[in-house]
């Protein structure tokens, strides 16, 4: 597991490009590996796991300093590639694309597989720690809560598709689902906003070889950009915005920890005051 310290936004007025991006970028898909990232912001932990010849075992590592993983700690779970499995504490949960996961603290074994080698399943982790339990629970598309928002005419419509908050799949304060914009649509999230009780990360997939994200970040009066290829994740500390457009549109996974789970407790930016 690699560790990724914070920064605060004096040390971010005066970093290069590769800087930011070593910094705030992730990248973590690897064909039969699982790998982790474990930030000091919010204590999150942002994982993928590309299982192909064998199941991949989620350990807990020496750096949690735990018997297992999520024994004081909680996943949310996405699979955006192939069907999979994941197993928690010996029972399966059947993962098509786009299905989602909970995993409650206390989970002591989890693993995950791939029905197919050469198509496999694709599985984004996000975790924050817990204090209380929850149970494991599934998620499908067709039972997520869906808000439609945006517009063409704004170049941003999309639809967000909501698994874990507070009046869905419960957990102690992980908040986690998709967002898809629909064709010809490239901007997410703007007029763009902060969260000064939370802080969040993106994952971009979705995308063909020759597409890009742009994702704007820094505070709203000191924006800059990482350029976002396909299956890449950025960390958004509460200081900065998380917004992003796109050379054509794509889907993208956010999940939330921290103070609260309210989607809308948002501290908005005219787009009139950004620089």
């Amino acid at each position: 597991m690699d560790i990724r310290y914070a920064v605060g936004k004096s040390q971010y007025q005066r970093m290069t490009t590769d800087e930011l991006r070593n910094e705030f970028m992730v990248d973590l898909f690897e064909t039969g590996k699982l790998n982790l990232l474990y930030c000091e912001v919010e204590r999150a932990i942002v994982g993928a796991a590309v299982p192909t010849q064998s199941c991949l075992a989620l350990e807990a590592g020496k750096e949690l300093a735990a018997d297992y993983f999520c024994q004081r700690r909680e996943i949310g779970v996405l699979n955006i590639g192939g069907n999979g499995t994941v197993t928690v504490d010996g029972t399966d949960y059947s993962m098509e694309n786009l299905d989602g996961l909970y995993i409650g603290r206390g989970a002591k074994e989890v693993a995950f597989q791939s029905v197919d080698k050469d198509s496999p399943a694709r599985f984004y982790l996000i975790s924050y720690p817990a204090h209380a339990d929850y149970p494991t629970k599934q998620a499908k598309k067709a039972d997520a809560n869906a808000l439609k928002l945006g517009s063409v005419e704004d170049a941003n419509k999309r639809t967000i598709y909501q698994y874990i908050h507070e009046n869905g799949i419960k957990s102690c304060q992980l908040v986690m689902g998709f967002t898809v914009l629909e064709p010809g649509c490239v901007w997410n999230t703007m007029p763009c906003h902060t969260h000064e009780r939370r802080t969040e990360v993106y994952l971009y997939f979705g995308l063909d070889d020759d597409s890009r994200v742009f994702h704007m970040m820094g505070p709203g009066d000191e924006t800059r950009h990482i350029v976002m290829s396909n299956e890449q994740a950025v960390i958004s500390p509460m200081w900065s915005i998380h917004s992003g457009c796109g050379t054509k549109a794509y889907t993208f996974c956010w999940g939330m920890g921290g103070e609260n789970q309210r989607f809308d407790d948002m501290d908005h930016i005219a787009i009139k005051d950004l620089k």
